[in-house]
């Protein structure tokens, strides 16, 4: 008997489409629609607003094409959970319209085929690493994105029989299989469930993107390695695109979803928000995500206090913009190498402002930071690059608040003093209350473009070294050495 990898679950998933009943939907009294669907739509939006408790996630989608005309996908912790939400929507008066077309049931899985440490000798597995794990079973819904839905499973078949392959020629397709992934950094992410024993198929295959023709791409280069061309089979495809539940009377009544604001798509046609795929069967990245907001979402109030003390805060390009930063003690030769390959393809993308591996000018590690436009871009490309060689700590991890990230570009005749003065400033910081460690990291590109990783207990400790007269000190001099104005961001 063959070996079985490993696995773990999270969230439980429901995919759940329906047909709507067209002509009773027309001879319905305008009252009755109206009441319709305003049942509909807190129903949707009570599910949606979830995500903001950490409770699960809920999206509502449009499918395009003959097999149903609406797709609602739940994650939840459990199976009764996800039970309560199918029976509460049938008790909308919405749903007297409707017909449930098709639904699948699944759970959100990591298999040990791409991360045998975790499952072998967890001890072995950084926080990081498993925090990222952790997170890939609570997954999340990405916004304003198109939506390709499969089931697959792998065949059974006499001279084509996946479950009798020895574990190691499994695990090699598998590894092949998540490199061709790889390709779709910023473009694809997906969810994959398993559904073995649960539904008709074994596995459940969510792709979302901005680019409908990236999901073509990704499943049609697919099909030609050896995993999918001997062993993979598919059901029914469902594709469609994520509308905010607000726009369900625009959608019955047959306008654009989402709706456009003042005149034009209010999500942006045409715009580009990049996401990649992180699971076994596709991208089988095993990284960790850290997303830290530079914009308004995550730190308005941080930014409204740096604000106050005349401390620019972001926005360099007028824009909300977001940053992955992550550690590593491999050689900055080496490092650079691999993050030149992935920054080749983040390149790609209107999403992406800046990728760069930074040295260690105290401690013997390396810094990579990719900022990107948006808060998803930022969570895809942390999922990548947490893959590089000898990760350690994670911009958070060490201290009870997080990581001040400091992000300055000299003058070239000024590069040496300025590297002087972060001495001094070091010193001072050292004897400072809730502060546990400050390093100065020069890119390896451009080393008059430094980036401060200053790491405190709480706020209120980072935002006391702010107000200090020490570092107003500091901003009146670097006022004549900075090529550019400094941004000071929470990174965690």
């Amino acid at each position: 008997m063959a070996d079985a990898p490993p696995t773990d679950e999270g969230w439980f998933v429901l995919h759940d489409c329906y047909t709507v009943d067209w002509d009773a939907w027309r001879d319905a009294p305008e009252r009755d629609r109206t009441a319709a669907l305003d049942d509909a739509a807190s129903f949707l939006a009570d599910r949606e607003a979830l995500a903001d408790a950490d409770e699960g996630e809920s999206g509502v989608f449009s499918i395009t094409g003959q097999k149903a005309d609406l797709l609602f996908v739940h994650f939840r912790e459990s199976l009764d959970e996800l039970d309560r939400i199918q029976r509460a929507f049938e008790q909308t008066a919405f749903a007297e319209y409707t017909e449930r077309a098709h639904s699948y049931v699944s759970v959100v899985e990591i298999s040990g085929y791409t991360a045998p440490d975790y499952f072998e000798d967890p001890d072995s597995v950084d926080d990081g690493l498993r925090q990222y794990f952790e997170s890939k079973l609570t997954p999340e819904i990405p916004d304003d994105t198109y939506v390709s839905f499969y089931p697959m499973s792998k065949r059974r078949q006499p001279e084509q029989n996946w479950y009798d392959l020895p574990i190691e020629e499994r695990a090699e397709m598998m590894d092949v299989h998540g490199d061709l992934g790889k390709q779709y950094a910023g473009r694809v992410s997906q969810v994959i469930a398993s559904s073995v024993g649960l539904d008709d198929m074994e596995w459940g295959v969510t792709l979302f993107a901005d680019d409908l023709t990236d999901i073509k791409d990704i499943v049609y280069e697919m099909r030609f390695d050896e995993v999918s061309a001997k062993y993979g089979a598919f059901g029914d495809f469902f594709v469609g695109r994520r509308f905010p539940p607000a726009d369900l009377p625009a959608f019955m009544a047959g306008e654009r979803v989402p709706a456009p604001e003042g005149g034009a798509d209010a999500h942006g046609e045409g715009e580009r928000t990049h996401h990649h795929g992180d699971s076994d069967h596709h991208d089988g990245d095993d990284g960790e995500q850290h997303h830290h907001s530079t914009g308004d979402e995550a730190d308005d109030g941080i930014r409204g206090e740096l604000a106050d003390e005349d401390i620019y805060a972001g926005q360099p390009h007028g824009e909300d913009v977001y940053a992955t930063v992550l550690y590593s003690e491999a050689g900055a030769d080496d490092l650079f190498e691999e993050v030149e390959g992935l920054r080749g393809n983040f390149e790609h993308y209107d999403t992406h402002v800046k990728t760069a591996v930074y040295d260690g000018h105290e401690a013997d590690r390396r810094a990579v930071v990719s900022i990107w436009d948006t808060a998803s871009a930022a969570d895809t490309a942390a999922g990548f690059l947490a893959d590089l060689p000898e990760v350690v700590e994670r911009a958070g991890e060490e201290s009870g608040f997080g990581t001040m990230g400091m992000f300055y570009e000299t003058k070239p005749e000024h590069t040496a003093e300025f590297v002087e003065k972060f001495d001094t400033v070091a010193g001072v910081l050292a004897d400072m209350d809730g502060h546990f460690d400050t390093d100065l990291m020069v890119n390896v590109e451009n080393d008059d473009d430094m980036f401060i990783a200053s790491q405190w207990r709480s706020q209120e400790d980072a935002m006391a070294f702010f107000r200090s007269d020490d570092f107003g000190d500091t901003v009146d001099w670097g006022r004549d050495v900075l090529a550019d104005r400094p941004r000071h961001v929470f990174l965690a």
